[in-house]
């Protein structure tokens, strides 16, 4: 019989998950390890690729795994108002709806519904908001999120979390905190699917003190990860990385720690540095859409007219099926003609990049040089692409 503390611990990991911790990096915070679940292993530190309506625009899913994604997101507020989680539940979930085989994660649907503004309001029982569709009224409680991520059959949930604005007033701040700590209870007390994973998110605005107080209130009602949430909300870049490496050493060694929206390749490698080894965002696969690319020489605007005649690829050390066979002459004369396979093409190599990168990032680590690696990456960051 295991102690009261063993027994907490044991009832908050989730059937068929787990985290090993495989190495730390000698010089720094970074973490080597992997997570198990239902549908397979991740390798972290790990990037995910958002699939806010179960696809990663412009790419089939055979395409998204071949580049090397292991975990993909999904988004709880736009499947709940389209198709709708019972459809996908009727369906047979959403692994088998969208036709990904590998993990997926889907957040609580917070960020959304913080993002709609006037068009929310938020109690103490949950979030009532119009949606940005049709106008119509919705309400998501904590119960109600459970359910939605439970219909969705995702191997890992998140907890719903009120987001606050920065900046924002200490003390709109300590009351959202209090809040979304009660809602963490009641998104653990609700869970039905003991083979689906809970993260727990953290609030508490730019405060150190809320920050801390959060995570450590969090950690006492247990679950099997944690999220440093309320970040890319407006907050000067300083404030960002102060937070993540304040706050990331508190959350427990044994369970992933996933740092949510940012996404940015220098805020990657800077956060893995501090122990971070999670992370989503949409930015390669927007800024691909706006023509945008991620190159290891710096970001490539492809509709600049200095490209018009260039016969090099996006990136000489890119291995992508885009940077195989295309010029960038040619990614920019379908990007000013508005085709489709402009998008399609650029997002392959966006997606691309950010998965080599993450296996750089592993191998640094594997191999004690992390805090080299971090160096040599963050000087030769360029203020313009070639």
């Amino acid at each position: 019989m295991g102690t009261e503390d063993e027994l907490q611990k044991q009832e908050s990991q989730a059937d068929g998950f787990g985290f090993t911790l495989l190495h730390k990096d000698r010089g720094s915070e970074a973490r080597l390890g992997q997570i198990t679940t239902p549908h397979g292993e991740v390798d972290t530190p790990v990037f995910m690729p958002v699939g806010t309506q179960g696809t990663v625009k412009s790419l089939t899913p055979e395409r998204v795994a071949d580049l090397g994604a292991q975990i993909v997101l999904g988004n709880t507020y736009h499947l709940y108002l389209r198709p709708g989680h019972e459809l996908i539940r009727h369906l047979g979930g959403l692994h088998k709806f969208m036709n990904w085989h590998r993990p997926i994660l889907t957040d609580s649907g917070g960020f959304q519904i913080y993002s709609l503004g006037t068009l929310r309001k938020i109690t103490e029982e949950g979030a009532s908001f119009q949606s940005h569709i049709d106008g119509s009224r919705h309400f998501i409680s904590p119960e109600v999120c459970m359910d939605i991520q439970g219909a969705l059959g995702s191997d890992i949930m998140m907890c719903l979390d009120e987001c606050v604005s920065y900046p924002a007033e200490f003390s709109y701040a300590e009351k959202s905190l209090d809040m979304t700590l009660r809602w963490a209870r009641r998104c653990k007390e609700a869970r039905e699917n003991d083979h689906q994973a809970l993260f727990g998110i953290s609030q508490g605005g730019g405060y150190d003190t809320l920050r801390r107080r959060g995570i450590e209130e969090l950690v006492d009602i247990g679950f099997d990860g944690y999220a440093l949430g309320g970040l890319s909300v407006g907050e000067p870049k300083e404030v960002m990385r102060e937070i993540t490496a304040t706050c990331t050493p508190l959350f427990p060694e044994e369970k992933p720690r996933y740092l949510m929206g940012v996404g940015l390749p220098e805020d990657i490698v800077e956060s893995v540095y501090h122990g971070i080894d999670m992370f989503d965002c949409v930015m390669p696969t927007r800024n691909a859409r706006n023509g945008m690319l991620f190159t290891s020489n710096g970001k490539v605007v492809i509709r600049n007219a200095r490209y018009r005649g260039d016969s090099a690829p996006v990136d000489n050390e890119c291995d992508c099926y885009t940077c195989r066979n295309y010029s960038r002459a040619y990614l920019r004369h379908l990007f000013i003609a508005g085709e489709i396979l402009a998008i399609v093409l650029n997002t392959i190599h966006n997606i691309r990049y950010f998965m080599n990168l993450m296996q750089k990032i592993r191998e640094a680590i594997r191999n004690d040089n992390y805090k080299a690696f971090r160096e040599g990456f963050m000087s030769g960051l360029p203020d313009a692409g070639p």
